[in-house]
């Protein structure tokens, strides 16, 4: 059976799409990149975020995460408290309508299962919820592909993520701290399996030269204010991280060197606006991506990255550019343990000019050999995610994994075969 004689598998993808956050964008791309190589059958649509975004970009079909406009902006009068308070019903029955018409739905790489970031439970947490627990009632598959994970302090939020990791078919994690972390929270994780982020198997833009003259330096911000738990100082923790970095960024300026500043979110902006007001030098320009691929093409004419947002890191490390990370979360600093860069993190709520400027010194000593770690560590990100995918044809699309388990037993036997007829020839070097 070929898979144009498969019934069409109906395949939802759900999250924060399309809403300016390239970092997520890119887990679609990544997914959509294999279910159209491997499941070119699937009819597919999302529930997301940016639904006009999106089918322009991706060419899928897409409706509205929320009923209510103005879920994410603070409701302050009685009318916007209780659109809201209706945007909840509403919600619940529109997720129930969309899981329903699907046999999968993916939600594919992002922090789904942490509030490292300022989170409401009453925002995505609630409307995972509500996927994972339609999935359940309806006997759709939900899966959490190579998500993040982290602790969560408060209890309401803390009680959904755990609801929603439960009530999902298939769980798979981006680094074993996401696993750990839900494990603690009460989750059964023996059956679930750490791979890299879904950003790893996007394609990867030719570097630049390592040799010649010193080249851009690439700083990548972010609109920091702490985490969920930070809410009390949000404005002290971004002032400070903003005051360091820009102190950071005139260092490299009256070192001589170029300056690149680079976004992930378009909620970046004003941090961009502010250091060049202040270095105000032709040294210092910034960069508008519009995507992960923008991004890499970025960093991998970099010599050096520095950079504070999860997928700016993903970007940097995945051309093999050497990179030092401004870390506010554990994931930063498993995802550059696990490429190798370990000792290069900074600790982006005590953002210290003078003792960064000295890691960052450090690293560029050290760059042709970072390079040579980083090529090897990228080719077994790239391995580990032809499993992930392996795994997941396994376990949401059975048929084609039944289809493609015979076919590849198929080709064995016949290599096999032609072995042993050639049992004398001479042959190469494994």
């Amino acid at each position: 059976m070929t898979s144009t004689d498969r019934t069409p598998v109906r395949v939802g993808v759900f999250g924060l799409l399309g809403s300016g956050n390239l970092g997520n964008d890119g887990s679609l791309e990544a997914l959509l990149g294999h279910l159209r190589a491997e499941h070119p059958e699937a009819v597919v649509d999302a529930l997301c975020g940016g639904p006009e975004a999106v089918t322009s970009r991706y060419g899928i079909p897409a409706t509205r995460l929320h009923w209510y406009r103005g879920e994410y902006r603070t409701a302050s009068r009685a009318g916007s408290i209780a659109a809201k308070g209706l945007g909840k019903l509403v919600d619940a029955a529109r997720t129930a309508v969309w899981v329903r018409r699907h046999d999968v739905v993916i939600v594919p790489g992002m922090g789904v299962l942490e509030a490292t970031l300022p989170l409401r439970p009453w925002g995505f947490p609630y409307a995972l919820f509500l996927l994972c627990a339609a999935g359940r009632l309806f006997g759709t598959r939900v899966a959490l592909v190579s998500v993040g994970a982290a602790a969560i302090g408060s209890r309401p939020t803390r009680t959904l993520v755990r609801w929603s990791a439960r009530l999902a078919a298939y769980r798979s994690y981006r680094d074993a701290p996401s696993r750990e972390a839900m494990r603690a929270m009460g989750v059964d994780t023996g059956r679930d399996e750490v791979y890299p982020d879904l950003a790893f198997s996007l394609p990867t833009p030719p570097s630049g030269a390592p040799d010649g003259p010193p080249g851009p330096v690439c700083v990548g911000v972010m609109a920091f204010h702490g985490g969920n738990d930070d809410r009390a100082r949000a404005e002290e923790i971004h002032r400070r991280y903003l005051d360091g970095t820009t102190r950071f960024v005139r260092a490299l300026v009256e070192d001589g060197r170029q300056v690149r500043l680079l976004m992930g979110d378009d909620v970046d902006r004003p941090v961009v606006a502010a250091i060049l007001d202040a270095v105000d030098s032709p040294l210092v320009t910034a960069a508008s991506p519009a995507s992960l691929a923008d991004l890499m093409r970025e960093t991998a004419a970099a010599d050096t990255v520095v950079a504070t947002r999860y997928h700016n890191l993903i970007c940097a490390l995945k051309v093999g550019t050497p990179t030092l990370a401004l870390s506010y979360a554990a994931k930063s600093e498993a995802l550059m343990a696990r490429m190798g860069l370990g000792e290069y993190c900074h600790p982006a709520r005590e953002v210290d000019a003078a003792r960064l400027l000295e890691q960052f010194r450090a690293l560029e000593k050290q760059s042709p050999e970072l390079r040579r770690t980083l090529a090897e560590r990228n080719l077994a990100a790239r391995r580990e995610l032809d499993q992930q995918f392996s795994a997941l044809t396994a376990a949401l699309f059975p048929a084609a994994g039944h289809t493609r388990a015979r076919s590849d037993a198929h080709d064995r036997n016949r290599a096999h075969a032609h072995d042993r007829t050639h049992d004398h020839a001479p042959r190469e070097a494994p």
